[in-house]
C-alpha cells in the first residue's frame, strides 16, 4: 500500500452539491463508532504511530482506527514485525479493528483470538489487498474467488472471538467477476457485523475510479452496516457518498497520508463549519509528533525512513515540495530533516520561500561538487 499512488482532491469525483449533510454514528455489533469515519487499513503506513497522528491532526474525528494487516503466518509464529503491529495505545486509539490476512481458516482463528486477547474492539478478515504476495498465500482478494473458504473462514472466526467480526473487500476479482453484492452476502450469513467495500477489482489495484453504485448495491442487499472505499480526498466527496448512498460509513486512505487532517475537515464542513486551514506551523507540529511517537517505539536509526515516507505525501503539490523532498530524503538524522523541514514551512509562512530555496540548492550543489 505504501507504494500505491497518490490520491489527489481532484481525482474525487462525488462532489456535496445540494444533497442533505447525512453524518450519523452507527454501531458494528456492540460496538459504537461516534462517527462515520474510517481510517482505512494500509500496509506498511497505518502503524500505531500514524494512526495517534491522524486521530490528533483530525481532533478525534476518526470514528474507527483499522490496523496494518496482520499476518496469520507471522502472528501464529510469534514473528516480532508482526506482534509488533498489534500494539497500540488504547486511551488514543478507540476503538480500534486489528486487520489479519490469510487463507488457512484454523490459523485465522488463531489469528483473531490472538487480536481479541490484545484488547482489539473488532477484528477484520482482510478479503481486499491486491498485492500479489498477499494473494499468492490464498489471502487478501483471492478469496474473492474462493468465496466457500471465505465463509468458513468468517464463520469458523466469529464463534471462536466475542468481539464482532468485519471483512473488508473489494468489488471482485476482475471486471469479468463483479462479485461484491455475493460475497457481502454470504460474509453476513456466515457472521460478519459489517462489510467495507472498496469499489474497483482486484486487477484494477488502484487505477481507475471506484464503482460507487456498486458499493450503494452492496448497502442495499445486507442489513449489515457497510462502509465504503475509494477516492475520497476531500470533505465534499465523502459527504457527498454519505448522503446519496445506503453506506453507513466512508473509509480514507491514500488521502490521508497527504492530509491527515482530512477527517476533522469533513467533521467541519458536516457540523456547518469553514474546514480547518492546515497552518505552516501546525504541519510541522504534526510532523514531530509523528516522529516522537515512532522513536517511542522504534531504533532512532529507523525513525528518518517512516518520517520520510510521510513527508514526501505531505508535501506533494507545494510550490518547490520537490526540493525540500530531495533535501530530507538526502538526511541521515531526524535532526537535518527537521532542519529543512522546519525552515521550509517557516519560510512559507513568513513569505520568503525563495531565501529558502536558495538555500536548498546552494547545499545542493556543495553535495554534488563533493
Amino acid at each position: 500500500m505504501s507504494n500505491a499512488p497518490d490520491l489527489l482532491p481532484s481525482t474525487a469525483h462525488f462532489a456535496l452539491g445540494d444533497a442533505p449533510v447525512r453524518f450519523a454514528p452507527f454501531a458494528i455489533g456492540p460496538v459504537p463508532i461516534a462517527k462515520p469515519l474510517v481510517l482505512a487499513p494500509m500496509s506498511g503506513v497505518t502503524d500505531t504511530a500514524f494512526r495517534q497522528m491522524v486521530q490528533e491532526a483530525s481532533g478525534g474525528a476518526v470514528g474507527l482506527l483499522v490496523t496494518e494487516f496482520v499476518s496469520i503466518e507471522g502472528l501464529t509464529r510469534q514473528n516480532l514485525k508482526s506482534a509488533m503491529r498489534l500494539a497500540f495505545d488504547p486511551a488514543r486509539e478507540h476503538p480500534l479493528a486489528i486487520q489479519i490476512f490469510g487463507g488457512e481458516t484454523a490459523r485465522m482463528v488463531q489469528a483473531a483470538q490472538m487480536a481479541a486477547d490484545a484488547g482489539a474492539a473488532i477484528v477484520d478478515i482482510n478479503c481486499g489487498c491486491p498485492a500479489p504476495k498477499v494473494v499468492r498465500r490464498g489471502g487478501g482478494a483471492e478469496l474473492m474467488r474462493n468465496c466457500d473458504q471465505l465463509e468458513a473462514i468468517v464463520a469458523e472466526v466469529a464463534k471462536a472471538v466475542s468481539i464482532p467480526v468485519t471483512v473488508k473487500i473489494r468489488a471482485g476479482w476482475d471486471h469479468s467477476s463483479i462479485n461484491a453484492v455475493e460475497v457481502a452476502r454470504r460474509c453476513e450469513a456466515a457472521g460478519a457485523r459489517a462489510v467495507a467495500v472498496h469499489g474497483r477489482t482486484r486487477t484494477q489495484m488502484y487505477t481507475g475510479r471506484a464503482d460507487w453504485d456498486l458499493v450503494a448495491e452492496v448497502a442495499r442487499t445486507v442489513q449489515v452496516p457497510v462502509i465504503g472505499s475509494g477516492d475520497i480526498a476531500s470533505p465534499d466527496a465523502a459527504l457527498g457518498v454519505l448522503a446519496r448512498s445506503p453506506i453507513r460509513g466512508v473509509m480514507i486512505g491514500r488521502a490521508a497520508i497527504m492530509n491527515p487532517w482530512i477527517f476533522g475537515q469533513i467533521a467541519d464542513v458536516a457540523a456547518g463549519r469553514p474546514a480547518r486551514v492546515v497552518t505552516p506551523a501546525e504541519r510541522v507540529r504534526i510532523l514531530r509528533l509523528y516522529s516522537d511517537l515512532q522513536s517511542e517505539r522504534m531504533p532512532e536509526s529507523v525513525v528518518p525512513g517512516r518520517l520520510k515516507q510521510v513527508l514526501a505525501r505531505m508535501t506533494k503539490g507545494f510550490s518547490h515540495g520537490n526540493l525540500l523532498r530531495e533535501r530530507a530524503m538526502r538526511a541521515q538524522t531526524t535532526a537535518e530533516m527537521f532542519d529543512w523541514i522546519e525552515g521550509f514551512f517557516a519560510a512559507i509562512a513568513q513569505g520568503d520561500l525563495e531565501a529558502w530555496c536558495l538555500r536548498a540548492r546552494a547545499a545542493k550543489s556543495v553535495q554534488i561538487q563533493v
